[in-house]
């Protein structure tokens, strides 16, 4: 911007050339040995204040403070109209310095402490760095895919020094996990195992990081996790039990042969609770026992598994025996026994 445009009075700008040639280094001219002195980077972080300091002795006639072509202050008179440019009082005699309060990046650049002595020009320059704490500008939404898609997932950061950028996947089960350290993060062909949130960390080490997560859910067909058989005596009470992973959640339904089951009918309850669905029978009679098959379906697919209502013929001393029909059966207690007590019965008559 030009000199005008930071000047606190308009008619000041006519004498601005004035004050360059009394004591100003003119841009663009290389200082003489001695003429000029060139001080540390200054940093701070945005918002913070950063003080320009320059010394100076009685020999000084004129001095000023210039950021590129303004002027923001010659001797103790204000030429800037950025109210966030104040001149430290109570400073050393030696001193002359500046404070910017609320450092913004279009502050940084160069500052050049301008005095003249008996005539002769010389400055201290200084250079303003202004460090930005990492910041997530744009993230992908939520969203929902069938298993065997391609997500591509995007996390922009900004930042001085340039924002570094992680993801890190946080299953349903509870585990963390990093993926990967960029912008861009691409999933092929996603597994059921690959939903939850997944967090992006930009971090520049100026403060701490900014964190931002994107749901991914997958949706995948049933598949049957838990299917029990239960043994139980005439006239107790019997549950076959059923559950099933899916997303969408699955939808239960109970057959026994080809006949399909209702709930509150023929003496039997259905009780679907999330991925669980049990079929109680209140009081079991001989009809009651045989096969049952359990049906899980969503939009995505479906599956069943086959379940067994069988006779106990003593009470166990326990709740009714259960196996998983995946798995070797677990007999109740009392037919153990009495698979012993006919075997023995079977090898005396020999």
């Amino acid at each position: 911007m030009g000199i005008c445009g930071y000047l606190a009075v308009p008619g000041k700008c006519l004498v601005v050339l004035g004050l360059k040639l009394l004591f100003l280094v003119p841009a663009g001219v290389p200082a003489r040995s001695g003429d000029s002195v060139l001080k540390d980077n200054i940093t701070v972080r945005q918002g913070d204040s950063a003080v320009l300091k320059c010394n100076v002795d009685s020999k000084v006639s004129r001095v000023a403070w210039l950021n590129r072509t303004t002027i923001l202050f010659a001797g103790s008179e204000k030429w800037s109209l950025d109210p966030r440019v104040i001149l430290m009082e109570n400073t050393a005699v030696t001193e002359y310095s500046i404070k910017i309060q609320n450092v913004d990046v279009h502050d940084e650049g160069p500052y050049v402490c301008s005095i003249l002595t008996n005539k002769k020009p010389k400055s201290t320059k200084v250079h303003l760095i202004v460090q930005v704490p990492a910041r997530i500008t744009n993230i992908s939404k939520d969203v929902t895919v069938n298993e065997g898609s391609n997500v591509n997932l995007m996390c922009l950061a900004v930042g001085r020094p340039e924002a570094n950028i992680i993801w890190k996947h946080h299953s349903p089960r509870g585990t963390h996990k990093f993926v990967t350290e960029s912008e861009h993060l691409v999933l092929t062909a996603i597994t059921k195992e690959q939903s939850g949130s997944y967090e992006c960390i930009a971090s520049n080490d100026i403060s701490d990081s900014d964190r931002r997560t994107v749901q991914v859910t997958v949706n995948y067909p049933p598949f049957i996790s838990k299917a029990r058989s239960t043994g139980t005596a005439v006239g107790q009470k019997g549950v076959l039990q059923c559950e099933a992973s899916a997303v969408p959640r699955a939808d239960f339904e109970w057959y026994k042969e080809d006949r399909r089951l209702f709930n509150g009918l023929n003496g039997v309850k259905i009780e679907n609770q999330g991925r669980q669905s049990m079929l109680v029978f209140f009081n079991v009679s001989e009809e009651d026992y045989g096969n049952y098959t359990c049906v899980a379906m969503n939009n995505m697919g479906i599956t069943n598994a086959s379940i067994i209502l069988y006779v106990l013929c003593c009470s166990p001393a326990g709740p009714g025996a259960m196996h998983d029909v995946n798995g070797a059966a677990v007999l109740p207690r009392c037919s153990v026994c009495l698979l012993l007590t006919v075997t023995l019965l079977y090898l005396m008559k020999f």
